[in-house]
């Protein structure tokens, strides 16, 4: 009998941790995408810890619970939004070829930018800012994922793959015309008569990304 109340107190007692620990996940979540809005919109200068957590529905104890400064909060948001752009970028590695890897990449980043704008309207606006949080990033991490994809391309374009371009000028143009549609979606939902384009919209987006690009770089 003892130890079948000890079974239960133990399996009672996981479920309970599995439960704050889901919990806790869930409370990280929506600060961060309340903190991804308020940076998207007010920028680092203008955002304040009171505001993102009123944004959340929160106490502002319970946010500084999570995060100590807005500081380690803000690069929490640029860390998130690269890690997904690095793993949507993990097609690359494993193609035959372009038109399987960056029509694939295409897919990828233009499903970011409908799913998570406001982190890419984070990172932009850091960035035309001189990076002045997060240039270790850009000096590190994606400086060797470019070096990376850039000698993939190359072994494409050894194997007659794909026409002769210069890999960092495509992953630009990549970046820049994936991410447009997340940083410039107010222009473009005025641009489609004030409305977010629709599902319709998004798969001819990408398929019309898709044939430009891989036309472009001589793959049918």
């Amino acid at each position: 009998m003892k130890d079948d109340e000890s079974g239960r107190r133990s399996k009672n007692g996981q479920a309970s941790r599995g439960s704050r620990a889901e919990a806790r996940r869930a409370t990280e979540e929506s600060i961060l995408k309340a903190a991804e809005r308020v940076f998207a919109e007010a920028g680092f200068g203008g955002a304040t810890m009171q505001l993102i957590a009123d944004v959340a529905g929160l106490p502002k104890a319970n946010l500084h619970y999570y995060f100590e400064t807005k500081e380690s909060l803000y690069r929490r948001v640029v860390e998130r939004i690269f890690n997904i752009w690095l793993e949507a970028a993990d097609v690359f590695d494993a193609a035959s070829g372009p038109a399987e890897g960056i029509g694939a990449y295409i897919d990828a980043k233009m499903e970011i930018s409908r799913n998570h704008p406001n982190g890419s309207k984070v990172w932009a606006s850091e960035v035309m800012h001189g990076a002045p949080v997060i240039q270790d990033y850009l000096e590190t991490t994606l400086r060797d994922w470019t070096e990376g994809r850039a000698v993939i391309i190359e072994r494409w374009i050894a194997e007659g793959k794909m026409a002769k371009v210069d890999p960092h000028h495509l992953l630009y143009m990549l970046w820049a015309t994936t991410q447009h549609y997340a940083d410039f979606s107010h222009q473009i939902e005025t641009l489609n008569g004030g409305a977010p384009l629709s599902d319709a919209q998004w798969e001819d987006a990408k398929t019309c990304v898709k044939s430009i690009v891989l036309r472009g770089i001589g793959v049918s």
